[in-house]
């Protein structure tokens, strides 16, 4: 009897750390986007860099889908529930990239960080998910660490401030229509599904504010759409394992790459209220790490 319960445990718990870690590295990667869009955004307009962020996500998903998945790639269950999901993501994307290009990228990812609240809420409000006190304080203490690193200027609440909580909130919706779809379709076929509603939308309205890019910047693009796919691929397949107001925390891992994506690339280092909010952030999803790994059956 005693030789099946190990097995039970361990099962459990690879599945957590395995969505854990999937969702971790996207946050790691998730931030090269973000600069790579603030930056094009000095030269093309904010509905020209989404439909660039959607188009090569399209076109590299979609014969990876088909040669995987052949006709049935953009055959999905709970049609509108999917086109939804995307539009969620699609609005979510286009309020945030026009938030960068009106102020710091710092102000902005504090602002789209209410997120994991509207995740929490939410998980208990559609996905009846039990929702805990403990975890409600994890992220609550996630989101002291991450205003403690960013200490974004509130003082100018501007329409770049309002657009940037507008994606958080539209985020937070495009993560829960996410696990209220896990296992209906694979990955790679939500994920070129989600791609293919952006492109035909954007598609259509793109005309309108074209500018043609050069070369380097054409590559740009194709690298924003590079990481868009794999960001979201890998936050999909996270919440396949481990449910959304678990995860919710773990997002803040975004803020401690795009800390030191800043010290790289721009050689703003760190200082002393920076590492106070980092390891804030890190005591947080320890402690819930621990906490619901002994939770598990």
């Amino acid at each position: 009897m005693s030789s099946h319960i190990p097995t039970s445990v361990t099962q459990a718990d690879r599945k957590y750390v395995l969505g854990v870690l999937l969702m971790v590295l996207a946050m790691i990667i998730i931030p090269f986007l973000d600069a790579i869009a603030k930056e094009l955004s000095t030269r093309y307009s904010v509905l020209q860099i989404t439909w660039a962020r959607y188009f090569f996500h399209f076109a590299l998903m979609l014969p990876l889908a088909l040669a995987t998945y052949g006709r049935q790639a953009l055959v999905v269950k709970s049609t509108g529930m999917q086109i939804l999901r995307g539009g969620f993501l699609m609005a979510s994307t286009f309020l945030y990239f026009s938030a960068l290009a009106l102020i710091p990228l710092a102000d902005a990812l504090a602002l789209v960080f209410i997120y994991p609240f509207v995740v929490t809420v939410l998980s208990v409000v559609i996905l009846k998910e039990p929702v805990g006190i403990r975890r409600w304080m994890a992220v609550l203490v996630g989101l002291l660490g991450a205003l403690i690193i960013v200490r974004p200027g509130f003082s100018d609440f501007g329409i770049g401030t309002m657009l940037a909580l507008a994606a958080g909130i539209t985020y937070g919706c495009y993560l829960i229509s996410t696990r209220k779809l896990a296992n209906t379709a694979p990955p790679m076929v939500t994920l070129t599904f989600t791609a293919l509603i952006g492109v035909v939308v954007l598609s259509i309205l793109v005309p309108y504010g074209w500018q043609t890019p050069t070369t380097a910047d054409w590559l740009w693009m194709i690298l924003l759409g590079t990481i868009a796919a794999l960001g979201h691929y890998l936050i999909i397949r996270a919440f396949e394992f481990v449910e959304a107001s678990i995860l919710a925390p773990y997002g803040y891992t975004e803020i401690l790459m795009a800390c030191l994506l800043g010290y790289v690339v721009f050689g703003d280092l760190p200082d002393i209220l920076t590492w106070i909010g980092i390891a804030t952030i890190i005591i947080s999803g320890i402690y819930i790490s621990v906490r619901e790994r002994h939770k598990q059956p």
